[in-house]
């Protein structure tokens, strides 16, 4: 269990010293691979993470080595073919994720706290997003019970029979932006299939997935079975995704990070999956529910202070509609800012960039851009909120900011921004509304809004995207498929298609003739030369 006291120096602010019980982190091998002869065998690079909204340093972390990637490789596949984990009966897998996923559940008021400060992120939208995560350890816990192979209709006196064996040592490489959600949402199928899992957490906010390992062997996963490696993306990502052991990499990054992973994923001949960048549109038509619209665009443009893949970033709108969508959409923007404040304030509405220079980049983005005028925001923010007097200076804070008239051409249009930064686009016929949404590289996530069933469907069939939400946003659930289109990725998060591509079939043939009737009809080099049944 993760221990937290209360601070007495604020009302809502999460320190350091009154919450983390823990100041410094290790790769989770066991104690005689991290040492030699009682001491460590090899002096390993240290990082901080530090919160975002404060600058404040919350531990140091030891950056795994490459000797700790083989270590940790090496002991994953020990375990994948000792059969602990990789053979056991599903039920007794089953057992073990539910029992994982109470633990979880648990520690989600305790988990919450460290991914706001590990993230920036305000601790409402922390609340909601980890109290959802025993949900995926449940359900792959349930397909497990309910998972059946199948009989193959193969011609003659044979039966055939297909199931599912797990692929061996996977690789799991997650981002800053949902620490735990996203690594969650790979590592529940991952181990339910009987794989062995070696994560790599961002740098920026690995704290979580660290305690989660803790969990995880509480909750009876066997020693190698479940591996934690923090470290650098450029070393132990490289490292990790291109070791000769590792069968399967599972990534959630950039569309560049994820080209470069997957050449090395490639060379070994390995599996791979990628959720990789997107520029999500957001398509409002004339006759969608206006009051809904405004909140639901809101939504899906600003929590977790637009970084998500699939943050609505290109806001579509119909030409009726325009004016007054954008009136009221910037009077919503004018609230969100003015009730920002300390993301550990269970009344602030958005929280924090996760790092200086991702807030450089985007500022960067923003004043760089050949076209388009800026309706709100566009400067970083400073000064003391009004919520509960938090200073703004000490983190990186960029408020909600929109941007109309962009071109399609501008890089502000066309690459991920991963900020509280909109564009907005008139369009007046349905053809057109189309056309811009498709108008990227990208294929990720989107959404409409309209109150005609028929254009709903018409529209969502159109769009270029591996998840289209209508009416709403942001919606996820174990068992809907996620991923994306175009440059957006390869494979597909979430349900039983997660489950089967964290695992491979097995086509078992059996001759059910009798030993008489197999000395007849199988003796391909029988002296008469009759014909016999080949394949």
């Amino acid at each position: 269990m993760i221990l937290f006291r209360v601070s007495k120096s604020s009302r809502y602010s999460f320190s350091r010293a009154a919450y983390l019980h823990q100041t410094h982190y290790k790769p989770t091998l066991p104690h005689n691979e991290l040492h030699v002869a009682g001491k460590p065998y090899l002096e390993r690079e240290h990082f901080t993470v530090v919160n975002p909204a404060t600058g404040e340093a919350l531990c140091s972390v030891e950056a795994a080595t490459s000797r700790d990637v083989d270590a940790a490789a090496t002991r994953a596949h020990s375990a994948y073919q000792s059969g602990i984990w990789s053979r056991i009966p599903h039920l007794a897998r089953s057992i073990v994720l539910s029992r994982l996923a109470q633990l979880l559940e648990d520690s989600i008021p305790d988990m919450a706290k460290i991914e706001t400060l590990q993230t920036g992120r305000a601790i409402r939208e922390m609340n909601a997003q980890i109290g959802r995560l025993p949900d995926w350890l449940r359900y792959y816990s349930a397909l497990l019970r309910t998972q059946q192979g199948f009989m193959a209709p193969t011609q003659g006196k044979l039966l055939n029979y297909v199931h599912r064996i797990p692929l061996g040592v996977i690789a799991q490489i997650t981002p800053f932006n949902h620490p735990l959600l996203i690594a969650v949402k790979k590592i529940a199928p991952a181990l339910a299939a009987g794989n062995s899992v070696i994560v790599k957490p961002s740098e920026l906010a690995p704290i979580s997935l660290l305690e989660f390992a803790k969990l995880t062997r509480e909750a009876g996963v066997p020693d190698g079975v479940f591996t934690v490696l923090p470290g650098y993306g450029h070393s132990t990502g490289t490292q990790l995704a291109s070791h000769r052991l590792v069968r399967k990499v599972d990534i959630t990054a950039g569309t560049q990070t994820g080209r470069a992973i997957g050449a090395l994923v490639g060379a070994n001949l390995a599996s791979f999956t990628a959720e990789l960048g997107g520029k999500a549109p957001i398509v409002i038509f004339n006759d969608a529910d206006f009051a809904s619209a405004v909140n639901g665009v809101a939504f899906a443009s600003f929590v977790a202070s637009g970084q998500t893949c699939v943050s609505g970033t290109r806001i579509i709108i119909q030409d009726k509609m325009y004016h007054r969508f954008i009136q009221a959409f910037l009077d919503k923007i004018v609230n969100i800012t003015r009730r920002m404040g300390d993301p550990s304030n269970p009344q602030s509405s958005m929280g924090s960039i996760i790092s200086a220079k991702h807030l450089e980049r985007m500022e960067c983005m923003v004043k760089s851009r050949k076209s388009g005028e800026i309706l709100v925001g566009g400067e970083r923010m400073s000064g003391q909120s009004a919520l509960d007097g938090f200073d703004f200076s000490r983190g990186n804070f960029y408020p909600p900011t929109v941007i109309s008239n962009v071109d399609v051409n501008d890089e502000i249009w066309q690459e991920e921004i991963f900020g509280p930064v909109v564009v907005v686009k008139r369009f007046h016929e349905e053809v057109e509304g189309i056309a811009l949404a498709n108008a990227s590289r990208y294929g990720l996530g989107a959404g409409i809004w309209t109150t005609d069933l028929s254009r709903a469907h018409r529209v969502a069939d159109a769009i270029e995207a591996g998840l289209v939400w209508v009416n709403t946003h942001h919606r996820n659930d174990p068992s809907s498929p996620w991923g994306g289109m175009k440059e957006s990725g390869i494979g597909r998060e979430n349900g039983i298609e997660a489950l089967e591509a964290y695992s491979q079939s097995k086509s078992v043939i059996v001759n059910t003739a009798t030993a008489q009737e197999s000395r007849v009809s199988d003796d391909w080099f029988a002296d008469s030369g009759d014909t016999k049944r080949y394949g």
